[in-house]
């Protein structure tokens, strides 16, 4: 199952990567720019590019995932991995991937059961980033707080203890990374970066340790 599920990570990684080329930092019109990125995904053809990058880590995650967590966590994994090209390429995270995520994600973790939990550790850890962007807006855009309810979800529907080890495990990750770039003397105090990626990296840890 787990080797099924590398292969048709490959197949997703393809419309990953034509789902992450389609949006750009600063968009013009944010619907023409999901029109085209839904046309462009219709007519992407389910064979990997040369170099198979993106395709080959969407495999790993979604096989890793389904591995360690289960085949309801999937998704999540696919699409978690989609938003964390995208913000890393342009510091965004789209409404138009994150918002209807809700709904799919939900549906996916029916068979786990624990649907109830899922929706309130979203409730919980999109609550908890929302406090954080109020308190500072300037190093928190409102798109980590959206990501921050799928994650919860996700997390949520494994264990509480997963839960805090993705709520937890992304501030940390990215604390490091900033600690790491102003001890290279890349950044200072003030400089910004993509957020999303390292909360992402923290909820594909918890599901990896399992429950």
């Amino acid at each position: 199952m787990v080797a099924l599920v590398a292969l048709l990570g490959l197949i997703a990684g393809r419309y990953v990567r034509t789902l992450a080329d389609c949006f750009v930092a600063n968009p013009f019109d944010t619907r023409e720019e999901a029109h085209a990125a839904l046309d462009a995904l219709v007519r992407t053809r389910p064979v990997p590019r040369w170099p198979p990058i993106v395709e080959v880590a969407t495999a790993a995650v979604a096989a890793l995932v389904a591995w360690r967590a289960g085949l309801p966590y999937v998704y999540f994994a696919v699409i978690g991995t989609a938003l964390a090209i995208i913000d890393w390429r342009t510091t965004r995270l789209p409404d138009v991937i994150t918002l209807p995520s809700y709904s799919i994600l939900a549906l996916t973790l029916l068979p786990t059961g624990e649907l109830s939990r899922a929706l309130l550790g979203a409730l919980a850890l999109a609550a908890a980033y929302a406090v954080l962007w109020f308190a500072r807006p300037e190093a928190m855009g409102l798109g980590d707080v959206k990501l921050a309810g799928l994650i919860g979800m996700a997390a949520a529907a494994m264990s509480w203890q997963a839960w805090v080890v993705a709520a937890v495990g992304g501030q940390l990750l990215g604390a490091l990374y900033a600690i790491a770039l102003l001890v290279a003397k890349r950044a200072t105090r003030d400089t910004q970066f993509p957020f999303g990626p390292f909360m992402l990296l923290g909820a594909f840890t918890a599901l990896c340790l399992g429950q």
